[in-house]
């Protein structure tokens, strides 16, 4: 039978699943735009289930301008994404609930695994939206640029034309993050503290010692 926890990696663990429940009321992504047309900037926020402006009118203007350049509106309704990831994210939370409850090391080991892959499955795919979005343009756009292409960075800032774009993880994303990184020291721990014997097996060692005590 696998290791057993110790009590510490057990606590973070459920810790970190339990922060995965912030995804669920907070944005995941956050893109913002800046222009001297736009001196206040114009965003977007991702949502686990949905994408929306920063302020009220923000994806319409950005929907405007993409479609002056040629590239797709963004609508919510028409990314499968929105539909599954609810679901992804709240299996996560609830096996690294049972997980902790568990308390076995193959467990974590597993959890963590799974983790990792949703991850950067999750990134590899917000990259390819952002690239479908950002080249495959209309034709008959009313805007064409030679060899341009505007798809926004997946972290950090990006020139498009006179707009500059910034792309950063939101509240949900940090604490994704975070409940990573709980997972990981929790791991860590686990390698690092001696198992804990089972209860049967340590009585079965103090039985056996007992008579050696006596003489």
């Amino acid at each position: 039978m696998s290791a057993r926890l110790p009590f510490r990696s057990r606590i973070l663990t459920a810790v970190g699943a339990f922060l995965l429940l912030g995804v669920f009321f907070f944005p995941i992504w956050r893109i913002d735009l800046e222009a001297p047309q736009y001196p206040e900037g114009i965003g977007m926020l991702i949502h686990i289930n949905s994408v929306g402006g920063v302020k009220p009118n923000d994806l319409n203007n950005i929907n405007g301008l993409n479609h002056y350049i040629g590239m797709k509106a963004i609508e919510p309704a028409s990314i499968p994404e929105l539909i599954y990831m609810p679901w992804i994210v709240g299996a996560l939370l609830v096996s690294g609930l049972l997980v902790a409850l568990w308390g076995r090391r193959a467990g974590l080991v597993g959890w963590m695994s799974l983790f990792l892959v949703v991850g950067m499955v999750g990134l590899a795919d917000f990259w390819l939206w952002g690239y479908d979005y950002g080249h495959n343009l209309d034709p008959h756009a009313i805007i064409k640029i030679p060899d341009m292409v505007y798809q926004p960075p997946l972290i950090g800032s990006k020139q498009l034309l006179n707009f500059t774009a910034y792309s950063w993880p939101d509240i949900g994303g940090v604490l994704a993050a975070l409940s990573f990184v709980l997972g990981a020291l929790a791991l860590y721990l686990a390698y690092r503290t001696p198992a804990e014997p089972r209860p049967a097996l340590a009585a079965s060692v103090e039985r056996a010692l007992r008579p050696q005590a006596a003489q």
